[in-house]
């Protein structure tokens, strides 16, 4: 059956109305075009009836909170922001487990949540879960955060229920929901984020001293690649070290991964094929501006075998 976004959207809109009634709802926005466009779709059908919510996990891409508040305020949407850093880096301090940190994430994640939904005097949770991550949640290839009933877990527990108006959809067809919606191209044809955020791109104990790191490393990426629109571009902080030099000095320092993958849905992905002089000044720019760095690589592995994530 033909795709038709019209259709959709209006089954959503009742689908969401009919569900909260006369009560009041929560959406967590994060910034990436799922999250957008699902609290895009709820203010669309619930107007003051929704308090839209971001999660400041400290795991976020530079400036994130601002500019997800500024993006919606600019189409209408008020946003509170939730600083939440503290609660996440608590519960993170010492794992090294990949699934053990994007479980930690998840409960973390939900109990900040609920306490949003308690002092809104919601009864819901309206969320921009999409297929991709219930798949890959249920095959047990990884625990995505924001998967819950279907694997078991009862979101009554945290205090609230949940509605998920993108969960039959992939990521194609929802950048077709935000530009039916109106939203506009930066947000619509936005390079995707993990929600954990960068503690899926931090090989051992995240911290805010290695999350920084990455964040800048991250920046410097997305900007170099940006206008080869890659699927997704990404850096990756390593726990093993490498030896370099600096200032005709050996120094112990941190290695840095590269990343930058094409796919449609995400299920599957192939390397992209940045030209040389791209790859050598994004190296060049890591390593000058986050001196700590000895070593950075480019990651040429596609998805299958690798997942786009690291962890």
């Amino acid at each position: 059956m033909a795709w038709e976004v019209k259709k959709f959207i209006e089954e959503k809109f009742s689908e969401v109305k009919k569900i909260v009634g006369d009560k009041n709802a929560v959406v967590a926005t994060s910034g990436g075009v799922d999250s957008v466009a699902c609290a895009f779709l709820a203010h669309k059908a619930l107007g003051e009836k929704l308090t839209v919510v971001f999660i400041d996990d400290g795991l976020m891409r530079e400036g994130e909170p601002t500019k997800v508040s500024e993006e919606l305020g600019n189409l209408g949407v008020e946003v509170k922001i939730v600083n939440a850093r503290d609660e996440f880096f608590k519960a993170l301090k010492g794992i090294e487990d990949p699934e053990e940190k994007r479980k930690k994430f998840r409960d973390t994640f939900y109990k900040t949540l609920g306490k949003a939904v308690k002092e809104n005097e919601a009864s819901y949770l309206i969320q921009g879960t999409i297929a991709a991550d219930v798949s890959e949640t249920k095959k047990g290839i990884k625990t995505q955060h924001n998967v819950l009933e279907q694997i078991g877990i009862d979101p009554t527990d945290y205090g609230f229920q949940v509605i998920e108006p993108l969960r039959e959809i992939y990521k194609p067809e929802v950048r077709d929901v935000a530009r039916e919606l109106g939203l506009p191209e930066e947000i619509h044809q936005r390079m995707p984020f993990p929600g954990p955020g960068l503690a899926t791109r931090i090989i051992g104990e995240v911290n805010p001293q290695r999350v920084e790191m990455v964040r800048k490393a991250t920046s410097i990426v997305e900007e170099e690649i940006k206008e080869l629109k890659p699927f997704q571009a990404l850096a990756v902080l390593m726990k093993d070290r490498a030896t370099g030099m600096v200032e005709g000095k050996r120094v112990f320092g941190n290695i840095i991964v590269v990343r930058s993958v094409e796919s449609k849905n995400a299920m599957t992905a192939s390397v992209s094929k940045i030209p040389w002089e791209i790859l050598e000044k994004i190296q060049q720019r890591i390593t000058e501006e986050i001196p700590s760095v000895t070593k950075v690589l480019f990651d040429i592995t596609p998805k299958p075998p690798s997942t786009i994530e690291y962890i």
